[in-house]
């Protein structure tokens, strides 16, 4: 029996692969996303049994201790995923992108040291690049978590000759692996030396490049270490000769890539401008622009009458959404009003919120219907013709500088036009300004008006007051 599963490995591969690539195109919209989420579970389960039950190779681990530490990590990712709150799924993907990175790199460097003398050529090079391409995305991966935590400024972290630093890092890392492959030495060096420079070398340049960016920018570059930790993936396969994690890797690399490049393009930037560019280092000169606003406060009391006589309401949810844990209050009121007979739309920025499709999941969660869940391109022409747009929890996505004002990092970036509407109501904390360091100057438009205080404990509060006037 064993003999004819190892006959037909290729083909369970070959399956496997089927489920991950349908999985994936059903991630793609919100109404498909779950059975999608099994469909790639069940390839992922085929692929790892069909590789236990052909066994390891003699003198490796055992299988025993295989199926031991797959139960750990069960146990562990199972405890994780029951015990998550909303507001750190983004900093959860971060560490998980880290630690993919992180075992492609430590496998890589395991059979590295196994086969020093008899590694060939092309099996050499797809270890070095899943050492360098996994131990960049590790230190980057957890730069990132610590910025989303807190733990790190969420704002750029840049001193004088950084990009210098970081390019000769860089350099470093496209010379020393010729070493491996030519009759000479480094300095005198044995090799298995180089191959410790080029580890720490390229975790060095993980966290320079990403302590350098942004937290505005975070969506983008959990996507891109997300391609990362596919491509090292893809580049273990190879080392492993496993047409498996050489397809999953090679699915996770390529589709990571084209979402940093849809998220880049819903920023209206170029993808080297993200990771050099910076944005949020402004703080200081944007605060000092919030003193000239003309800002209007109502209560929850005054604005639930302008909503009694609205028709049409368009919501825009943002990070305070999640992080107030307000996705279940917002879909109560959305209810309530939608029976009273009006219209209610949820507008979706593509970079709303600390991860792609972040606002997605927060209003999937608390069933929000998929009918009302709108991207930018197809909402901002609602706009115009909207009573209300509700921003609660949303900045930078929605400030009218990105249209006009040259001088603004956000510049060029396209928005969701809330402006248009006849009535513009925010909810916000504080006038603290968004992650990208800069105040929104739509707080101070003449049909803006700002609800102070948390998102969770106002809308409970418009709630009651709605029903009130019944």
């Amino acid at each position: 029996m064993e003999t004819i599963f190892q006959d037909y490995q290729n083909l369970f591969y070959a399956i496997a692969a089927i489920c991950f690539i349908l999985g994936i195109k059903k991630i793609s919209h919100p109404r498909t996303a779950r059975n999608g989420n099994f469909i790639a579970i069940f390839g992922m389960f085929i692929a790892i049994a069909i590789t236990i039950y052909i066994g390891p190779e003699e003198g490796t681990l055992s299988l025993y201790n295989i199926i031991i530490a797959m139960a750990i990590g069960t146990a562990i990712g199972t405890i994780i995923a029951l015990k998550i709150e909303m507001t750190a799924v983004p900093q959860m993907v971060a560490a998980f992108n880290g630690f993919g990175g992180a075992a492609s790199a430590l496998i890589s460097s395991s059979e590295y040291i196994k086969g020093t003398d008899n590694i060939i050529t092309p099996i050499l090079l797809a270890i070095l690049l899943s050492v360098i391409i996994g131990s960049l995305t590790f230190t980057g991966s957890f730069i990132a978590f610590g910025k989303l935590q807190g733990i790190i400024s969420g704002q750029p972290i840049q001193f004088n000759g950084q990009k210098f630093i970081n390019a000769l890092l860089a350099g470093i890392l496209f010379i020393l692996p010729v070493f491996f492959f030519i009759d000479t030495t480094l300095f005198g060096l044995e090799e298995k030396y180089v191959f410790i420079i080029i580890l720490i070398t390229s975790s060095l340049l993980g966290i320079l490049l990403t302590i350098a960016i942004g937290g505005a920018d975070m969506p983008v570059v959990i996507s891109l270490l997300n391609s990362y930790s596919g491509i090292a993936a893809a580049g273990t396969g190879f080392v492993l000769n496993n047409q498996a994690l050489i397809i999953s890797g090679a699915l996770v690399g390529a589709s990571g890539i084209i979402l940093t490049q849809i998220m880049c393009k819903g920023m209206n930037r170029s993808l080297s401008n993200v990771i050099f560019g910076g944005v949020g280092a402004q703080v200081e000169e944007s605060k000092s622009k919030a003193s000239d606003m003309n800002i209007k406060s109502y209560t929850t009391e005054d604005i639930s009458l302008i909503f009694d006589s609205a028709n049409k309401i368009i919501i825009v949810p943002g990070y305070g959404l999640a992080v107030a844990q307000a996705q279940h209050a917002i879909r109560e009121i959305s209810d309530y009003l939608i029976k009273k007979g009006k219209t209610v739309l949820y507008a979706i920025h593509p970079v709303a919120g600390r991860m792609p499709g972040h606002m997605n999941v927060l209003l999937a969660e608390s069933n929000v219907s998929y009918e009302l869940l709108k991207d930018l391109d197809e909402i901002n022409n609602e706009f115009e013709t909207a009573d209300i747009a509700l921003i609660v929890g949303a900045n930078d996505v929605v400030n009218p500088a990105a249209r006009h004002d040259k001088s603004s990092p956000i510049f060029g970036m396209p928005i969701l036009d809330v402006d248009k509407s006849k009535t513009v109501i925010i909810n916000k904390r504080s006038m603290n300004p968004g992650f990208a360091g800069i105040q929104n100057e739509l707080f101070g438009y003449d049909n803006s008006i700002m609800v102070f205080g948390d998102a969770k404990d106002m809308l409970i509060k418009l709630l009651g007051d709605l029903k009130e006037l019944d």
